[in-house]
């Protein structure tokens, strides 16, 4: 009788406890950022989640750290005409999110080769090497035995599931490969990269690998009968054509398009393999796939990487957005009734950062997320896990005092003043920045970052009176000068929300990516 009284009394006292304490709070407190606040914890309470998903669909931002969310996010909400700080990237909205340690086993400061492997193998390599462990000499072929790593992509083509790769960079770019190829080097992306002992060693390059995937895994797993990755979006056509005008595509660029030596044009080799398959390298073509009946589909629709958003208008024969190409992929793969899993990758948001234009990259940004919410469209919540993440960082600030709406891009400007703050140096100063790389560049309303590297490295301070930091082609000042911008090691976010997304919480090992989806999809069987 006691205890019974006794709990009674305790809950009798916290009742009166939380009546007290929702009354101490004054109704001015009670404003707008009170009640968003309030609500979006309410909302989470009343969440539930599923252990399983029938998809997986990855997002990579490239190089898309925190800073560059931040910027991105408030250079979205002042395009749509707001301040812009209380803006949300689709994602941002997700329930669950982590923060990702990202360094490589033997690297403090991490390459996209070395994070890309974790996250499609579940476990840390070196920087540089593609879905092998940390056991291989890079750039040496004869390690390669014993080292090879099976893939997210391997083990959901093994259970029957349709599998996509899509990317705006080279489709045999660092990570797009970490999710189909195994090497020692990133940079063998065909023949003409290799040296000729790794020829003679038997090792294949990356394009090679890319076409002839279905065939390699079978061999590797005797017995087995898979049907291919169903969906290859991308750029980088030069390593899958031989260095011959002859095979030249309608949109090349370059006098030889091809960089093959070995005379072999892949792009016929795979559609050999796959007879009812789709090669297309343009938007016309790419308009023209027939979703519902298409079994495969390749598309290269650039010499090199594909344009950056802000550039695309200026392709020679048309390409997709990221957010297209996103949408495309999805309805070819839901025609499996066992699922898929598709990795998608904003390569150029990398791109961007190593030129040194903030702009491009936070456009490329925002088209990532364009792409993100193209995908929770297309999708069922109850069926989806949707997962967002960065591959690495990269040495992007956002510094100085500049009030709140102050123009992202712009110079920075304090609060209760309309002109620019002035430094120690009596020179105004960006809020946007960059530890080191090429530098200031004032390219007007240039789209293309890359030109960037046209020029010398410009270390240190400018006189930005005249200059409109807030154009396309204006590159930011840089501390320290070298011919890239570098990555940054610091940690970056993973957003996910769907079936099994409860499991992105805390601070995680870059490799628990590849663990949250394989259980997930329930990839090795545990159920």
């Amino acid at each position: 009788m006691d205890v019974r009284k006794s709990l009674v009394s305790t809950l009798v006292t916290l009742a009166i406890s939380s009546s007290v304490s929702a009354g101490v709070v004054p109704e001015n407190q009670k404003n707008t950022w009170f009640q968003s606040a309030n609500s979006e914890i309410t909302e989470k309470l009343q969440q539930t989640y599923q252990k399983r998903a029938k998809n997986v669909i990855l997002f990579v931002g490239d190089g898309m750290g925190i800073s560059t969310l931040t910027a991105a996010r408030i250079l979205e909400g002042q395009l749509s005409g707001n301040p812009g700080e209380e803006h949300q990237l689709s994602f941002e909205t997700f329930p669950y999110s982590a923060l990702v340690k990202t360094y490589n086993v033997d690297a403090q400061t991490p390459d996209s080769a070395g994070t890309m492997t974790a996250m499609m193998s579940g476990v840390k390599s070196d920087a540089g090497v593609i879905g092998v462990g940390e056991k291989v000499q890079r750039g040496d072929c004869s390690t390669m035995d014993n080292n090879e790593l099976v893939s997210i992509v391997d083990l959901a083509e093994i259970k029957g599931l349709s599998t996509g790769v899509v990317t705006t960079a080279r489709i045999t770019h660092a990570t797009p490969a970490a999710t189909y190829a195994k090497s020692v080097e990133r940079n063998w992306e065909d023949i003409s990269d290799m040296p000729d002992d790794a020829i003679a060693g038997g090792c294949k390059d990356i394009a090679d690998q890319l076409v002839n995937y279905q065939s390699n895994l079978e061999t590797r797993f005797p017995g087995l009968n898979v049907d291919g990755i169903e969906v290859l979006f991308g750029g980088g056509r030069r390593h899958f054509l031989p260095k011959d005008a002859a095979f030249n595509s309608l949109d090349a660029s370059s006098e030889k398009e091809g960089d093959r030596t070995d005379g072999r044009d892949l792009t016929s080799e795979w559609q050999n393999i796959y007879k009812d398959g789709t090669y297309v390298y343009e938007q016309t073509g790419f308009d023209a796939i027939d979703t519902e009946s298409s079994s495969h589909v390749l598309g290269l629709f650039n010499e090199s990487h594909m344009q950056y958003a802000a550039d695309r208008t200026n392709d020679i024969a048309g390409e997709p957005s990221l957010s297209q190409m996103t949408g495309k992929a999805i309805n070819i793969l839901d025609n499996n009734d066992k699922g898929y899993f598709l990795m998608v990758e904003a390569g150029r948001i990398d791109h961007a950062h190593h030129a040194g234009n903030a702009a491009g990259a936070l456009t490329d940004t925002i088209e990532l997320s364009e792409a993100v919410q193209q995908a929770i469209k297309q999708t069922n919540p109850a069926e989806t896990l949707i997962m967002v993440t960065a591959d690495h960082s990269h040495v992007f600030t956002i510094a100085g005092y500049p009030k709140r709406g102050n123009p992202i891009l712009g110079k920075v400007v304090s609060i209760g003043s309309d002109t620019p703050t002035l430094a120690n140096d009596d020179l105004p100063y960006t809020t946007l920045g960059y530890s080191n790389g090429l530098g200031f560049r004032d390219l007007g309303t240039e789209t293309n970052a890359d030109v960037s590297y046209d020029s010398p490295a410009i270390a240190g301070r400018v006189d930005l009176n005249a200059v409109n930091t807030e154009s396309s082609g204006f590159h930011q000042e840089a501390t320290v000068p070298l011919g890239s911008e570098t990555h940054s090691g610091e940690d970056v976010a993973l957003y996910a929300s769907g079936p099994g997304a409860q499991l992105a919480q805390g601070n995680i090992e870059q490799n628990v990516i590849y663990h949250i989806i394989e259980n997930a999809l329930d990839l090795v069987g545990k159920e």
